[in-house]
């Protein structure tokens, strides 16, 4: 019985290894940097937690923070349709779908910029106290890091517009493993990213 049980156990984490060995080293590449910037998020938002916040009576949340993270978590459901509709060959519907999400990733970027005027109007600026400091600095590395998805996202939003309209090159274009790869990668990314600014969003509601 209880070498049925070390079986079970060696089995699993042979198991587990076997499915590190064949990741694809892209893939694995993606989430290595994924956990070093949920990392580098952690450290800034605990020092940001250290300041104590915002003490300042008049000062809420900006109100576009909330209508940029109601953009951001309707993305993620948007970017979950694509890699379905690629699946089912449905390329024309895959397009429609990577547009809307890429427009929602501008619209939140652009509605980050306008929440920083809020905060400006509010007396909260970058060079003043360490709690101003911390919140530019935290939701300008997110939208640094958010754009690098928005590129890659551009990039095949015009690649699958452009070959939707030859039946060849759709099928050509279906048939690639490695783009199934590419676009299951930027869905892990924009969830990921929507889902740690979600985070964020909650803490900075929390300490304002």
């Amino acid at each position: 019985m209880d070498q049925d049980k070390k079986n079970k156990v060696h089995s699993g984490q042979r198991s587990a290894f076997s499915k590190i060995e064949k990741m694809h080293p892209i893939r694995m590449l993606l989430y290595l940097s994924m956990i070093g910037i949920g990392i580098l998020f952690f450290v800034l938002v605990v020092a940001f937690i250290r300041t104590g916040g915002f003490s300042v009576a008049s000062f809420q949340m900006p109100k576009l923070f909330t209508v940029s993270t109601l953009l951001l978590l309707f993305s993620s459901y948007t970017i979950s349709k694509v890699s379905r509709f690629y699946k089912k060959d449905k390329l024309r519907k895959m397009t429609r779908y990577l547009g809307l999400t890429l427009g929602l990733g501008l619209a939140f970027i652009v509605t980050q910029f306008i929440g920083w005027r809020e905060m400006s109007a509010s007396g909260v600026y970058f060079t003043g106290k360490a709690s101003g400091t911390y919140l530019y600095l935290i939701t300008a590395l997110h939208i640094l890091h958010l754009a690098g998805g928005v590129i890659f996202l551009s990039y095949l939003f015009f690649k699958t517009a452009h070959v939707v309209t030859d039946g060849i090159r759709s099928l050509i274009f279906i048939r690639d493993p490695y783009r199934s790869l590419q676009l299951s990668m930027l869905t892990s990314y924009w969830q990921f990213m929507d889902f740690l600014w979600l985070g964020l969003y909650l803490v900075f509601l929390f300490l304002m």
